[in-house]
């Protein structure tokens, strides 16, 4: 502050900071977690221009950012390029939760047990995010280490907590070498078969080798201690061993019935009826079983069992009758030859009318009125029109000659009268 003088008298000068009102705001950023030290005040005044700013009677700075504080109540004086000055108070407070932005993560490295029933495998657990850790393993008390032996296999979640209380986790598994690996269990039997056909005391006594400890099955049904499996009938088994670790071998086993046809010799003898001609098939074979058990079923040619032994309608050939009894059991018959009947007497005597008489008009190369009786059968089929013609002669006698003797037209009526037939 100076004086000078004008016209020999002197003058003082003006105040700069007369009537100026210097104001400061700011914005204050508290810190992220309790006790940390990165909160910040950003200061900002009007009143003039040229600022400088300190804080709690520090030494001025051009900057108006202050940093790195903690929580507590600060004062930021403001000057401007005349020196005119004003303050305000600004409070930096804790968080009120302690964990907001906190993230803690657990990591770890894991040792598997040895074996499946050890219990010698560990966790070994770290945490970043935060700093004082704490480790508890599933929800147990918590402890400063993060390691954790004397482990069996199983499911373990790692809680890690911090100073403030914040906590992270995180799950790890354990897990044992598998039992079964490289192992083979082999299940073999004694079998014993049913005695009778569809009886039930057959058995199978299993036996496991490969490991120790065994238990048993049969066909998918609950594990026994003992491999014997008894009141079996015939049929496929599947025998399971199990041993104390829970791996599994297996067999595959077939009990049988006894055959019932060893020893079983069925003979079938048959009676056979033949053919007549010049009709429809009327051959038969009558067969009879024995030797077997039971009924019989009976067979012609390889066709259908059927349950009669009879089988009728039969032409003249060759037929092979096979017996079945009710264990199935065959026999076969030696061939039953089934022939035509012979001629009869009658009817010989009749051809030979015929063949003295009209055979000479009526043969294989002249067939007066399409008939040939050098043909068996065309006598039989056509006996109605020989006795009209050449007894009743009717419509007209014949042969042309005359009728024929008396004796000879009675051989014709007592064949017809006999049945007319091939073998009368």
């Amino acid at each position: 502050m100076y004086s000078c003088s004008k016209n020999g008298r002197g003058t003082t000068a003006p105040d700069p900071c007369s009537g100026v009102t210097v104001t400061i705001s700011g914005t204050v950023n508290n810190p992220t977690t309790i006790g940390a030290s990165d909160g910040s005040i950003v200061a900002s005044a009007s009143g003039g221009s040229g600022f400088s700013y300190n804080i709690n009677g520090g030494a001025f700075q051009s900057s108006s950012s202050f940093t790195g504080l903690a929580a507590g109540s600060y004062t930021i004086m403001s000057r401007n390029s005349n020196g005119c000055t004003g303050t305000s108070i600004f409070v930096v407070v804790n968080p009120s939760n302690p964990c907001t932005a906190v993230t803690i993560v657990v990591t770890g490295t894991v040792t598997n047990p040895t074996t499946a029933a050890a219990a010698n495998g560990s966790i070994i657990a770290a945490a970043s995010g935060s700093t004082g850790f704490t480790f508890s393993i599933n929800g147990g008390a918590f402890q400063s280490t993060g390691n954790f032996t004397g482990l069996g296999a199983g499911a373990y979640s790692i809680t890690a907590k911090d100073g403030n209380g914040c906590i992270g986790s995180a799950n790890f598994t354990l897990t044992a070498p598998n039992p079964c690996t490289g192992l083979v269990i082999t299940v073999t039997a004694t079998l014993t078969n049913p005695t009778t056909v569809g009886g039930n005391n057959g058995s199978i006594v299993a036996s496991a080798s490969g490991s120790t400890g065994f238990s048993y099955n049969i066909n998918g049904g609950a594990f026994q201690a003992s491999g014997v499996f008894s009141g079996l009938t015939a049929g496929s088994y599947a025998v399971s061993a199990k041993d104390i670790n829970g791996c599994i071998g297996s067999g595959n086993f077939i009990l049988t019935d006894p055959d019932p046809c060893a020893g079983v010799t069925i003979t079938v003898n048959n009676t056979i009826t033949g053919n007549t001609p010049c009709q429809a098939n009327n051959g038969m074979v009558t067969a009879v079983a024995a030797g077997g058990t039971g009924t019989y079923t009976y067979s012609l040619n390889g066709g259908v069992f059927q349950a009669s032994n009879i089988f009728s309608n039969l032409g003249p050939g060759s037929y092979t009758i096979t017996a079945k009894d009710v264990n199935s059991c065959t026999g076969t018959s030696i061939p039953a030859i089934v022939s035509n009947l012979p001629e009869g007497p009658l009817f010989s005597q009749v051809k030979a009318v015929l063949q003295a008489n009209c055979v000479p008009c009526h043969n294989n190369s002249q067939s007066e009125g399409g008939m040939n009786w050098t043909v068996d059968c065309n006598i039989v089929i056509n006996r109605d029109r020989i006795r009209a013609r050449a007894v009743d002669a009717n419509p007209s006698a014949m042969p042309p000659t005359g009728l024929l003797p008396a004796s000879e037209r009675q051989k014709i009526i007592n064949w017809i009268n006999a049945g007319g037939k091939f073998t009368d």
